[in-house]
């Protein structure tokens, strides 16, 4: 039998990439560590770690035992959340999400959702996905409001995903801006405007399209807010890239569809892969009915 308390000691060292830095975030000594990690290697008749002056490395066998032990600890964080819920009595709900998907999708799904469930505590919480689903995992949230752009989802380990909707970007101009009458626009035709970005991934997004396309974004404004971006574009500050739910025109913008394959959020919920709240199932049915009456 696997011991669970090795399988996290043999995480540690993964994640600091040596024994004494696994002992000092444990509170262990390095000889303990060591002779949990013999232990393990006994245990299944493999080696799992190497050490070499440049640190650690883990095996095959080591790293396939890395990704067990997330997964098991996920599953006992979950189930200590759950037990936890068990003893207060009242069922309870905890959501996670992104602002502008909280700001505009989640409102509905949860009327709908205490209608059904007035015996349910709720709580909402704040996060973008690269915090979100891990609190998901860890059963600090129960599910997750989330996104990803073009890449794979962050953190996904553990998780399943129902996708909602595509929420394609928009360029918001000033107005009388030059393009502000167009049906679409290429951002390369935006390539000699100053931007005012609203999002860490959206300006992600810009700088990878502005390298294939030759040029270099000149950034006059930096926010976490895009009605805030939206604000400063009306001002005169730039042009925006915003998604289409978080779209809220001030007046003095004009707001125009980029040009096809237009770039997209990828919106849904993450859920525990394994033994999902029946709660967050049933909220995660709302969000999809609230998508498909949007």
């Amino acid at each position: 039998m696997i011991d669970v308390h090795r399988l996290r000691v043999l995480r540690a060292v993964a994640d600091h990439g040596s024994f004494s830095r696994a002992a000092a975030a444990l509170r262990l000594t390095p000889s303990a560590v060591s002779q949990h990690i013999a232990a393990l290697e006994r245990g299944i008749g493999q080696r799992v770690a190497e050490r070499s002056t440049r640190g650690v490395t883990l095996t095959e066998a080591g790293l396939l035992l890395v990704e067990t032990a997330e997964t098991v600890t996920a599953e006992l964080d979950r189930a200590r959340a759950r037990i936890g819920r068990l003893a207060a009595g009242r069922p309870r709900l905890t959501v996670a999400t992104f602002t502008s998907g909280g700001r505009h999708l989640l409102p509905g799904a949860l009327s709908a959702f205490v209608r059904a469930h007035p015996e349910v505590e709720l709580t909402v919480l704040e996060a973008e996905p690269e915090a979100a689903l891990p609190m998901v995992r860890a059963g600090a949230a129960d599910l997750a409001l989330a996104y990803r752009f073009d890449g794979p989802l962050p953190s996904a380990t553990g998780l399943s995903w129902l996708p909602l909707l595509e929420d394609p970007l928009y360029a918001v101009l000033p107005a009388g801006h030059r393009l502000a009458g167009r049906e679409s626009v290429e951002p390369a035709e935006l390539a000699a405007d100053r931007w005012v970005l609203g999002c860490l991934k959206t300006e992600a997004y810009l700088r990878r399209y502005a390298d294939r396309a030759g040029f270099a974004p000149r950034i006059a404004a930096s926010t976490t807010d895009y009605f805030f971006a939206q604000t400063l574009a009306g001002a005169g500050m730039g042009v925006a890239l915003v998604p289409h739910i978080a779209l809220a025109p001030p007046s003095g913008v004009a707001v125009v569809p980029l040009a096809p394959p237009r770039p997209a959020r990828h919106l849904g919920v993450a859920l525990p892969a394994r033994s999902p709240h029946p709660c967050a199932e049933a909220l995660s049915e709302a969000l999809r009915a609230a998508v498909g009456d949007g």
